[in-house]
């Protein structure tokens, strides 16, 4: 993730959830909100209810591959928080792809001019 800083403080992803605005789609909750920064901030949540620690971490690289496919098209400038759901361990790469892109563009973290993905 060239252009992305992690987001590691417990405050900024609190800021995030309360300020913020945010997508839902089956698979993943994204938070986002604007900062003054010149790149993007990324924070992943993964919670127990997705299992044990090798699903968790799964969740967390898949959601990551995503991000950083898509990272060219993305707005600088943003704090922007990915919560995993249960689905995203099930669901296809192809299913999360396109929800991922829906979700942003919603967001309006991707321009409309953007291509969309197959």
């Amino acid at each position: 993730m060239k252009y992305t800083i992690p987001l590691k403080q417990n405050h900024e992803f609190r800021r995030l959830y309360s300020k913020g605005k945010s997508a839902v789609s089956p698979y993943f909750v994204i938070y986002c909100r604007r900062t003054g920064r010149a790149v993007n901030r990324l924070g992943i949540t993964t919670g127990v209810k997705l299992g044990n620690a090798v699903k968790r971490n799964r969740a967390r690289r898949r959601i990551r591959e995503l991000y950083r496919t898509h990272e060219q098209k993305v707005s600088a400038g943003y704090d922007i928080v990915i919560v995993a759901r249960t689905r995203v361990i099930f669901g296809r790469y192809s299913e999360l792809e396109r929800s991922f892109y829906q979700q942003m563009k919603k967001l309006g973290l991707i321009s409309s001019k953007g291509d969309k993905p197959q």
